[in-house]
């Protein structure tokens, strides 16, 4: 196995041994197992940086065997610039949620971490996929787990949200399976999706097969008007599946534009640019206005990712180097600061079993180190200077004033509305006098709680400060992408 197999299968493989353990008689064993599969994960994954060639945009560390030979389907494996820092990310994130879910769960133990380390090795297999059957495989497999942890430990209306998580997404990929099949017998029975890339396509295919692609990724982004499902989703799931959901899930339809979309349909990508710069306007502008009215915190979080997640969306169908690029650091960061946002949440809610923000005020006399980490991810939800949020919409900003300078200024008020919600959250719940009974019973951050916030600050501040390793990693990738669309266009 190479490191990208071993990055897809170790959790896998972990995940199926809790479900085997399955006893909560045995819980200790089954949260130390976890968390060393966890750890054993992302120890995997750091050579994928420290090895990789930032002068390349072809695929690295590539695996292929033959699978399923009478198809012409490979196991094909391969990480660019456009994906590796994802592969990354996920192991990282799921790290988080197992020490999360350390004293939080009690229930089912085994199946709970079982569920999420199965889910980080589909998602990590996803990025890393080079032939199209096998990326389907992966991308609908993820349903799976997230479809039992929303069910199985989620909130009173659990089993409606994730019927509706499942039936809209898994709905939105049924296109998708059909543009897989038209390119497997255009490009002479090859699922390789390098292959299809190359092929010479004209208009109205393309135009299809973009609308096909756009179905299945739209929802998993999620993109008005289809982001409906989302809000349930993020209310009902358990703390650690909404952080998954936002982290990472949301990410794969994003990326599904770059390695689908973008090269296999340029053309009519740059035809109907419009209609997702539009749709990713509405999202920025109109749904951070619906956030401000939120009375329940996690659905003001949730309406905030689809917010942002417009602005990778924006950033990608400008078509320059600043928007692409700004786009996948958006991603990453969004990742970082969705999951601390979901985490303080789940902290609040370990206490006070509300989500609701009335029930809440004065926080900050009773958990001041907690505060502190809150006022922190906050800012960088607002997009403040200095933290991972402010990168990725800067350079999609910047990008878009290249491209229209009244496409960046709309996208910019996104930058108030943020700040407007986030703060306005910030102040009715964490400052001013103790509001109730329930909140002078709080105690502060635990080790454990203090370790999973920390390890996202330090996150934060270092994409912040020093953004430069993770654009370093896929600038070459996103120049050759634009070269490509740009190609094809003249063509």
């Amino acid at each position: 196995m190479g490191l990208l197999s071993l990055a897809i299968w170790i959790p896998i493989a972990f995940g199926v041994l809790l479900l085997a353990l399955g006893n909560d008689r045995h819980a200790g064993v089954v949260r130390a197992t976890a968390l060393i599969g966890a750890i054993v994960s992302f120890l995997v994954t750091l050579p994928l940086i420290s090895g990789f060639d930032k002068r390349s945009a072809a695929l690295q560390f590539v695996e292929k065997q033959p699978w399923i030979d009478r198809f012409n389907v490979f196991y094909h494996l391969g990480v660019d610039g456009l994906s590796v820092w994802f592969v990354l990310l996920t192991a990282f994130i799921t790290v988080i949620v197992v020490i999360s879910a350390w004293q939080v769960i009690t229930d089912r133990v085994a199946q709970y971490m079982g569920a999420f380390l199965i889910l980080s090795g589909l998602m990590v297999g996803v990025f890393c996929a080079a032939d199209g059957l096998l990326f389907y495989v992966f991308f609908e497999a993820t349903l799976i787990p997230m479809y039992l942890i929303i069910g199985m430990w989620g909130g009173a209306r659990r089993v409606y949200a994730a019927f509706k998580f499942f039936l809209y997404t898994f709905a939105g990929s049924l296109l998708m399976l059909v543009a897989l099949i038209y390119l497997y017998f255009k490009s002479g029975g090859s699922f390789d999706i390098q292959t299809w890339h190359k092929l010479p396509l004209p208009m109205p295919a393309q135009a299809l097969l973009f609308f096909a692609f756009f179905a299945a990724f739209s929802v998993k982004v999620p993109m008005w008007p289809v982001h409906t499902w989302l809000p349930d989703a993020h209310v009902e799931a358990p703390t650690g599946g909404s952080v998954v959901l936002a982290a990472i899930m949301l990410k794969l339809g994003a990326y599904g534009f770059l390695r689908f979309s973008m090269p296999i349909a340029p053309d009519a990508s740059r035809e109907y640019a419009w209609l997702i710069i539009t749709l990713s306007l509405i999202a920025v502008i109109y749904i951070g206005l619906v956030a401000l009215v939120q009375k329940d915190m996690k659905k003001l979080v949730a309406y905030s990712s689809i917010a942002h997640m417009g602005f990778v969306t924006l950033g990608f169908f400008i078509f320059n180097d600043l928007g692409v690029a700004g786009g996948i650091v958006q991603m990453i960061s969004h990742g970082f600061v969705s999951g601390a946002m979901f985490l303080c949440i789940g902290v609040l809610y370990d206490r006070v079993h509300s989500r609701e923000i009335a029930d809440y005020g004065g926080v900050v006399n009773r958990m001041p180190k907690f505060t502190a980490f809150v006022v922190l991810f906050a800012m960088a939800n607002c997009g403040l200077p200095g933290t991972a949020g402010f990168v990725g919409e800067w350079m999609v900003i910047l990008g878009a004033v290249r491209y229209n300078f009244w496409i960046a200024a709309l996208a910019a008020t996104a930058l108030i509305s943020g700040a407007a919600y986030t703060l306005w959250m910030v102040k009715r719940v964490y400052f001013g006098e103790i509001a109730n009974d329930h909140v002078k019973a709080m105690v502060d951050i635990n080790g454990r709680e203090f370790l999973m916030l920390l390890l996202l600050a330090v996150a934060i501040l270092w994409m912040g400060l020093h953004p430069q390793p993770f654009t370093d990693v896929m600038q070459v990738s996103v120049t050759e992408l634009l070269r490509h669309v740009a190609i094809s266009k003249l063509n």
